[in-house]
Formats: C-alpha cells, sequence, structure tokens
C-alpha cells in the first residue's frame, strides 16, 4: 500500500511505514532512556564510592548501604520523573508496554551496583579489605563510564578527529561531574 500523493509530489507514508517508523522512534526513545538512568546511576554509585574511600572510618557495611540507598534513590528518582513527564506531555499514565519499558530503564540502573555490591558485601564478610573493595568498585564504575561514552560516541555520525575530540569533551565532563558529587558528597 502506497501513501497519498501531495499537490507538491512528495508522497506521505503509508500506515505500516508510519507504524515502523514510529517503533523505530519508541525504540530509540527507550535505548536513550536507558543510557540516561545508567550514567546517572553510576555517577551516583562512583561519587559513593569515592566519598567512602576517603573517609577515614569507614566501615563496610556503610559503604554497602550508602551505595544500595543511593542508587535505589536515583533510580527512584529517574522513573518517577518518566511518569510525571509522561503525565504532562501524553495527560495519561503510561500504557502496559510503556510502563515496561521504563520498569527496563530501571532495572538497567539498578543492575550498576551490582558488582560494586558484591565487592562491598565481600568486604563486609571480611573476605576482601574494604580499601580493595572500594578500589575495584572504583574502576568498574570509571571503565562503565567510558563504555557508556565510547558506545555513544562511536555510534555517531561524525569523523574519527571528531569522535575523539567527543570522547575527551565527554570524559573531561565525566571529570568534572565526579569532582563535584563527591564534593557535594564530603560535605
Amino acid at each position: 500500500m502506497t501513501g497519498e500523493e501531495h499537490p507538491d509530489g512528495s508522497r506521505s507514508l503509508s500506515r505500516m511505514q508510519q507504524r515502523r517508523l514510529d517503533g523505530s522512534r519508541d525504540q530509540q526513545d527507550a535505548f536513550v532512556r536507558y543510557f540516561k538512568e545508567r550514567v546517572y546511576a553510576t555517577f551516583t554509585g562512583l561519587a559513593i564510592v569515592l566519598v567512602v574511600s576517603a573517609g577515614e572510618h569507614a566501615e563496610a557495611d556503610h559503604a554497602f548501604f550508602a551505595l544500595v540507598l543511593g542508587v535505589i534513590g536515583i533510580t527512584a528518582a529517574g522513573f518517577v520523573s518518566d511518569v510525571v513527564s509522561h503525565l504532562a506531555v501524553h495527560q495519561e499514565f503510561p500504557s502496559r508496554a510503556e510502563f515496561a519499558v521504563l520498569l527496563r530503564v530501571a532495572g538497567g540502573a539498578l543492575s550498576t551496583m551490582i558488582v560494586p555490591g558484591i565487592l562491598l558485601l565481600l568486604a563486609w564478610f571480611d573476605l576482601m579489605e574494604l580499601a580493595t573493595s572500594l578500589r575495584i568498585s572504583s574502576i568498574v564504575y570509571i571503565a562503565t563510564l567510558g563504555v557508556i561514552g565510547w558506545v555513544a560516541v562511536r555510534r555517531a555520525r561524525l569523523s574519527w578527529g571528531q569522535k575523539l575530540l567527543a570522547l575527551g569533551i565527554l570524559l573531561a565532563l565525566g571529570l568534572l561531574v565526579i569532582a563535584l558529587q563527591t564534593l557535594a558528597h564530603s560535605i
């Protein structure tokens, strides 16, 4: 089925073409939300790990609960923000399919604390030194941010030089965010 021809000679999309385009946009929107929430949760987790590392008398149980509650808190805030935004824009609650996307996005954000959480549990049960656990957790979070940044830049329609410049800018901005969050959590 072909679309209708307009007076200027252009053609409109058929219903099937429009559904495919809308589905593609929905997938892209979900991808953006997923990465955005992972970045928020990763920066939050990293800031918490860095602040606990800088503390003079850090305890493994405190570090574990600070991490878990901090990441759950930022994830819940993102989820509520998405629901409120949807209500404001669409004047209705998300559909089941949209709600499922929001839950997958939240799950992705929560997943950022799995490896650091396990490492902190190992320290809590005296199977690993807390300092080692925090150091490895920091490396995991920094590597996660690096991979997310690389995926974003790699997918961009830029020359290699522009991609390197963009990655450098993202790295500098990431270091600024880490510095600000660490300062905020340490005050």
